[in-house]
């Protein structure tokens, strides 16, 4: 065998050896740009052992995930419920704080409460002019108690039998004669007046609950009981 042979042998032996380390401690990369070049071989002078010069190592490869499948879909699925979960306890929190801040500003009356539909009636048991009434229900969160049914004219009406004294209704005439609207300024739909009432032309604009449940009209500079509406 000539010397160029042997040459070639040791060359391709080297390059064999090198890609075998390479393989076994795992850092087999992307192969670089000197990899793709041919090494210069040169002998020793006068000693016949060649003289390989490699190419620079390529980069390593990309490590694959450890994650098993579906373990985020998974993650996602739970901090989703988890989320769902969160904001149900905030709504509930939310209505209970304001179910007891309600209740709270009644109990401020200090005298008889209770619920009828979704509102709570409240009385301090005063008799006072229909703006200092509504003056007392609105330092609460409330109004002056407005019965849209008979169901909620029935309650007001307990608390007109149990002190035996008229009350202010949330009702009052507006700019047209014989016209009544709520305190916001929509006409009445539910209404319980006593026979021949209203007939105070004007006169009277403010709205009283008698004994019976009956309404009449009434001037707002009288006294009566105030009943608010929470």
């Amino acid at each position: 065998m000539n010397q160029q042979q042997w040459l070639l042998l040791l060359v391709t032996m080297c390059l064999v050896t090198c890609h075998a380390q390479q393989l076994f401690s795992g850092k087999i990369g992307l192969p670089g740009k000197d990899d793709l070049k041919i090494p210069t071989v040169t002998g020793l002078p006068g000693s016949g052992l060649p003289v390989v010069i490699k190419g620079t190592l390529g980069k390593d490869g990309i490590m694959g995930s450890n994650c098993l499948p579906g373990v985020q879909a998974l993650e996602e699925k739970s901090l989703t419920g988890l989320a769902t979960l969160v904001l149900k306890l905030q709504l509930q929190q939310l209505e209970l704080r304001n179910q007891i801040s309600r209740l709270e500003r009644a109990l401020l009356l200090k005298e008889i409460i209770q619920k009828v539909g979704g509102k709570i009636l409240a009385t301090n048991g005063k008799e006072v002019d229909f703006t200092t009434a509504k003056t007392t229900c609105e330092s609460v969160g409330g109004r002056i108690a407005t019965p849209v049914n008979d169901k909620e004219n029935n309650a007001i009406l307990t608390f007109v039998k149990e002190l035996n004294r008229y009350a202010f209704l949330g009702v009052k005439e507006g700019l047209l004669t014989g016209k009544f609207n709520y305190l916001d300024g929509t006409p009445v739909k539910y209404t319980n007046w006593s026979k021949n009432e209203p007939n105070g032309k004007g006169q009277e604009p403010c709205v009283e609950m008698y004994t019976d449940g009956k309404w009449n009209d009434k001037g707002c500079n009288q006294n009566r009981l105030t009943i608010c509406e929470l």
